[in-house]
C-alpha cells in the first residue's frame, strides 16, 4: 500500500535519478600506502541513504548527533560523508543543476537579482522560555538594603589572628 504523503526529507526516485549522477565517486589515492586492501572493512553506506540523512538534517534543523540511528545509522559517518561531498563540490553542483533546470522551466531574470534577510530574536521566545538565568543583574545595580547603607564587613589590616598572637607573646615576655 502506498503512503498518502511523503515526509519532506524523503528523497523520491525521480529526484534521486537527477542527483545520483552528481554524487562524487570514492577514489583511492595511488600515492598513499593503505593498511587494508580495497573493499576491506565495513561496507560504505548507500549514497541515497546518506543523501536522505543530509536532507533530514537540513529540513528538520536537528543536530548531526540527533539523526535517528535506526533509520540512518551512525551520525558521525553521515557527517563525514557530508564533509567529503562538500569538499568535492557536490552541493554546489546540485545548486547549479537546480538553477539551470529552473531557468529552462520558468526563466531567471539574470539582469536584476536581490537578496533579503533579517536576524532578530524570536518574538515569542521570552514568553515560552523565560528570562535568561545569566541576566540577573550586577551587585552594583541592585537596590541598597533598607537603612541606606550596604553591608560591608570591617576587617583590620593584616592578619588579625597573627597580630593577636604577636601581641600576646610581647605582653607575656
Amino acid at each position: 500500500m502506498a503512503k498518502a504523503h511523503a515526509n519532506s526529507w524523503e528523497v523520491t526516485d525521480e529526484f534521486w535519478a537527477r542527483v545520483e549522477p552528481l554524487v562524487p565517486k570514492v577514489q583511492r589515492d595511488p600515492n598513499k600506502v593503505y593498511k587494508r586492501s580495497a573493499g576491506a572493512g565495513r561496507p560504505p553506506k548507500p549514497a541515497r541513504l546518506v543523501f536522505e540523512a543530509i536532507v533530514y538534517v537540513l529540513r528538520t534543523g536537528c543536530q548531526w548527533k540527533a539523526l535517528p540511528a535506526e533509520r540512518f545509522g551512525s551520525a558521525s559517518a553521515v557527517h563525514q560523508k557530508f564533509m567529503d561531498w562538500s569538499k568535492a563540490g557536490f552541493f554546489e553542483e546540485i545548486w547549479k543543476a537546480g538553477l539551470a533546470e529552473y531557468n529552462e522551466l520558468e526563466g531567471i531574470s539574470w539582469r536584476w537579482q536581490s537578496i533579503d534577510g533579517a536576524m532578530f530574536k524570536a518574538p515569542l521566545a521570552q514568553e515560552t522560555v523565560g528570562p535568561n538565568p545569566t541576566d540577573r543583574g550586577k551587585k552594583w545595580e541592585q537596590a541598597a538594603p533598607a537603612g541606606g547603607r550596604a553591608w560591608r564587613p570591617v576587617v583590620a589590616g593584616g592578619h588579625r589572628r597573627q597580630r593577636a598572637r604577636c601581641d600576646a607573646d610581647r605582653d607575656g615576655a
